[in-house]
């Protein structure tokens, strides 16, 4: 039975928090899983975040917390100990607790989106990418891409310091691979990632020069909803391979169960 006095308790923290996904997809694996857990979904003003902190800090038997906008800056630095992977962007999307009642901290953005392109047979190494947008799921995905082995990664962002800013950061992280800040035009490039939210609406502009799409390259959007965005609409229409973004969030949330033990398989944590 889910939800006794027993159970494994998770939260999801974001504000706004209508649009959160992750508590019904967790809740959801729990019931799939016989699993007496349960996740909520919790939400506070930006200037309240340290006071919910302590409270949940002080639930016992609160085992993680899955981190979005705001909180994910914030969050880590909550964290007594974080996966590279969070400490290279300074950003957390999940944490866990640890023995000692502390939390580790990790983030599974560039990482669902890796795994969501090699099950779908993309290949990242000796890609020449093009990622459009550096805010804070972009910034995982443009460490992870490197990490993966692409030739080179071209960021583009309407801030423009906020691309170059990033640029930099992985260039130091990544030397393999020739980063910079530049234009959102994909001529020339292999692989092209849409990693803003320009897609959502169905009147929102598209977030590159699509006539300079070719057949065979590889068009991905993290945006989950529409399905199929405008974006991926034109690239397919021109021959282009797309990746939809629900896959990212697929193999997050798989990664996301692995780091927070769901299944309890190691029970010390």
């Amino acid at each position: 039975m889910r939800g006794s006095a027993k159970a494994d308790v998770f939260a999801m923290l974001a504000h706004p928090i209508g649009h959160a996904k992750s508590p019904g997809m967790f809740n959801a694996l729990f019931e799939e899983r016989g699993l007496d857990s349960l996740m909520m979904p919790i939400t506070c003003a930006p200037g309240e975040f340290d006071t919910l902190w302590a409270g949940l800090t002080a639930l016992s038997n609160l085992r993680g917390v899955i981190i979005s906008i705001p909180y994910k800056v914030p969050a880590l630095a909550k964290a007594e100990t974080a996966h590279p992977r969070a400490a290279r962007v300074g950003a957390a999307n999940i944490l866990r607790r640890l023995p000692s009642g502390g939390w580790e901290a990790d983030n599974f953005d560039g990482f669902g989106f890796v795994l969501a392109m090699k099950k779908a047979g993309h290949t990242i190494a000796g890609q020449r990418v093009l990622q459009v947008g550096a805010g804070g799921a972009g910034c995982s995905i443009a460490h992870c891409l490197a990490e993966e082995g692409a030739t080179s990664l071209t960021i583009s962002d309407i801030d423009e310091n906020r691309a170059k800013t990033l640029a930099a950061a992985v260039q130091a992280a990544f030397p393999a691979c020739q980063v910079s800040a530049g234009s959102n035009d994909p001529a020339g490039m292999s692989l092209v990632v849409n990693a803003t939210p320009v897609g959502m609406k169905p009147t929102d502009p598209l977030p590159l020069p699509v006539e300079a799409l070719r057949p065979g390259m590889i068009v991905a959007d993290i945006i989950m909803e529409p399905a199929e965005t405008r974006l991926l609409a034109e690239a397919r229409a021109r021959g282009c391979q797309v990746q939809p973004g629900q896959p990212m969030m697929d193999c997050q949330m798989q990664g996301m169960a692995d780091f927070l033990d769901v299944d309890r398989k190691n029970r010390n944590v």
